[in-house]
């Protein structure tokens, strides 16, 4: 392996020792800061004092990020593939924790034994028309070292064994696409479908298929989604080229599934392979999109249903069965072989006034390939922003809070480091932990985007305003995001989406209820989960000059610091519960015809959970006006409890893992969300009863939170 010690000293002739890389990340940290920006902005939860105090505060910590360490992070960490439970992975693990101890911050590898089965033999063989066996490897590239020594096409925790049977495409594999080809007589049954990635999470689509009767599942990115219809393929364009082949999990649950109820500990008991929960039962396999036509040009049988099931190869679809037929196999580790360690990092910064508030930065760390866009670019972010707090706390500048810096192993494998952790820290997490910001693929390209918990989705809008935006500085990044908004007028707050699934605020938000953030600079890029999410693909087309990488890490960094000095906790409880409302007044349109109960009891509740919101913004502006040195220790945890009150311990019903109450991962997407999941699941279940229970339990939640609410106004009262 070529060690990241040409990057740091130009001296290729002998390997770099952790240590040293260590050293001259360092070194290269200290050099050439950005000049601080001035910001006239507010801040709230903030008395005018402490707002100037914390401006300036803020403009240290993003003058200690710089491009130029970015660089060297991402080399070193993208220079190979590092999928969980490999030697390489482990490696990243120990590197990481010695330099966040080389700063100074107390660091621990946080370690779990998990279900990870690795591939032993995959093959997927095209028997008729004609007779040949389909590629599943990714050439390497001329010049791009990270490319010589790729990890298996496979997609994590697929069935086992050889199946063979008549081709049937099935589009993305949909609960929808699957209702036209029932209407059209086409039977699954012994079959095995070819569905195109997109529109749902992978393992929804394997799940469908094994539900409708297909013995086997051949996924693959469709050129029209994800390739040369796009743009140019890599490596003369950013987009994927026909041999690239997205990796990944086909797992329908959280965290590790040997444990499906509690934390992986080496000594924990175990289910069964057989009994694992949410694991499919027929093999399935990617390939990339030069492969895939082999499979569909010759395919004939039933036409298209509609011209949206047409993708961008060169030929004309069709829906099959006949003449093609293809055999696959997947062979993995079983039984005590396919159990592997992961390693989360967890490095801390003890606050100076609350040191048991705590906000989490993570991102994972683990990846399919090299990784640089997914999540390299994450890790770096985390190892930026912790590096910025350390070196201001040696300078006698400590947080109030608590900052916990995390890097998760296994999320590309079902979110594992990051719950299996949640899962064994569940009581501290709950009693202790203000927020989690998450950074999941934040760095390759120009246009931000951001998802959060309603409560924090205006902390998320001032912080960007404090941000030089990498490709105008002459605007802030949120100015940008705002005129990119096309959809909203000027004078409006750009709207932020709100969390679903598939990374790794999941058990955090999803789980306990916790705030969660989740953000990044996005761009044109195909190499997504294949061999080519490489140093070299970032340093040409997502982020060259790693500019992105600097400004997600100044994101990251202000809003960790926002949430861990302010006074009064910086939520917005008005627009949360206006965001309810929208979703109700939404839900009984799609109610008028039926004969269920009504929920304008509800929609009162949230009117006046609104309303105590805003008084209290009232009263909490007014008190820190008056600058004075006061204790909210209460305050605060009273406005923490509005988000708590919104879960429930028993979950989402049939869901019982998913406790939020206000946003859940769609269970038939797994990346989208589902708003108010226990009314809307019960609405599409057809289930006036259930839908009944869960009025009347939410509206009881929402009037606690608004009391909760109303208690904190009334003691706020007392400081004026």
């Amino acid at each position: 392996m070529r060690n990241s010690i040409e990057a740091i000293s130009g001296n290729s002739a002998r390997p770099a020792s952790r240590a040293a890389i260590v050293v001259g990340i360092t070194l290269a940290l200290s050099g050439h800061p950005l000049a601080a920006q001035d910001t006239d902005t507010g801040y709230t939860g903030f008395s005018p004092a402490r707002a100037a105090v914390q401006a300036r505060y803020e403009a240290r910590l993003r003058e200690q990020v710089d491009t130029a360490s970015a660089r060297l992070m991402a080399r070193y960490l993208a220079s190979e593939p590092h999928v969980a439970g490999t030697r390489r992975q482990r490696e990243t693990a120990f590197w990481v924790d010695s330099l966040m101890r080389s700063w100074g911050l107390k660091s621990t590898v946080d370690s779990y034994l998990v279900y990870l089965p690795m591939p032993i033999k995959t093959s997927l063989r095209l028997l008729a028309p004609d007779s040949e066996e389909i590629p599943l490897t990714e050439p390497p590239l001329a010049g791009d070292k990270a490319t010589e020594h790729t990890f298996p096409a496979f997609n994590a925790y697929s069935g086992t064994g050889t199946v063979q049977g008549e081709v049937v495409y099935v589009n993305y594999g949909l609960r929808g696409d699957y209702a036209h080809l029932d209407s059209m007589g086409v039977d699954l049954r012994g079959k095995i479908a070819v569905a195109r990635y997109g529109r749902s999470f992978r393992g929804i689509k394997a799940r469908e298929a094994e539900r409708h009767g297909a013995v086997g599942l051949v996924l693959y990115s469709d050129p029209a989604d994800d390739g040369y219809v796009r743009g140019d393929v890599y490596p003369d364009g950013p987009f994927r080229p026909g041999t690239g082949v997205q990796r990944g999990s086909i797992k329908n649950g959280r965290g590790d599934p040997s444990t499906p109820e509690g934390p992986s500990t080496f000594d924990a008991p175990r289910t069964a392979d057989s009994a694992m929960p949410g694991l499919p039962g027929i093999p399935v396999l990617p390939v990339g999109y030069k492969g895939a036509a082999r499979i569909l040009s010759p395919l004939r049988g039933a036409p298209l249903p509609n011209q949206a099931w047409q993708g961008g190869l060169p030929f004309r679809y069709h829906v099959g069965p006949g003449p093609v037929t293809v055999k696959l196999t997947v062979e993995t580790e079983r039984g005590d072989s396919a159990y592997h360690t992961i390693y989360n990092t967890i490095a801390t910064l003890e606050g100076g006034r609350f040191p048991d508030e705590r906000i989490i930065v993570g991102a994972h760390r683990d990846a399919w390939g090299p990784g640089a866009v997914d999540n390299v670019s994450g890790t770096v972010s985390v190892l930026q922003t912790a590096r910025a707090f350390a070196l201001l706390a040696r300078a006698g500048m400590t947080p109030a809070r608590t900052l916990v810096f995390a890097t998760w192993d296994a999320e590309e494998w079902g979110l594992i480091g990051s719950t299996e952790y949640v899962e064994k820290n569940e009581a501290e997490l709950q009693a202790n932990v203000i927020a989690y910001i998450n950074q999941d693929s934040p760095a390759s390209g120009p246009d931000f985007s951001a998802a959060a918990s309603g409560s924090l989705k205006e902390v998320v809008r001032e912080v960007t305003t404090t941000i030089p935006d990498p490709t105008n500085p002459g605007e802030s990044v949120y100015e940008r995001w705002v005129r990119r908004s096309s959809d909203i007028p000027a004078t409006e707050p750009v709207s932020l989406g709100d969390l679903g699934g598939g990374s790794d605020f999941a058990g955090f938000y999803n789980h306990l209820g916790i705030w969660s953030v989740d953000f990044g600079f996005g761009g044109a890029g195909g190499v997504y989960h294949s061999a080519y999410d490489t140093y070299q693909f970032m340093s040409l087309f997502g982020d060259p000059d790693f500019r992105y990488h600097a400004a997600a890490s100044r994101v990251t960094l202000t809003l960790a610091a926002r949430l861990a000095q302010a006074e009064i906790l910086p939520v917005d409880n008005v627009e949360l519960a206006g965001d309810l409302l929208q979703i109700v007044d939404r839900m009984e349109l799609s109610l008028a015809n039926r004969n269920w109960d009504d929920i304008r009891s509800l929609r009162a509740a949230l009117g006046d959970l609104r309303t105590a919101a805003q008084s209290f913004a009232v009263e909490r502006d007014m008190v820190l006006t008056a600058d004075g040195d006061y204790d909210f220790t209460e305050v605060n945890r009273l406005v923490r409890r509005v988000d708590r009150t919104l879960t429930r311990r028993q979950g989402i019903p049939g869901r019982p893992w998913f406790r939020n109450l206000l946003f859940a991962a769609d269970r038939d997407d797994g990346y989208a969300n589902v708003p108010l999941p226990g009314l809307s699941e019960a609405i599409e279940d057809n289930d006036a009863e259930r839908f009944g229970e869960e009025v009347h339990d939410l509206e009881a939640r929402v009037r606690t939170a608004t009391a909760a609410l109303v208690r904190a106004e009334q003691l706020l009262a007392r400081f004026r």
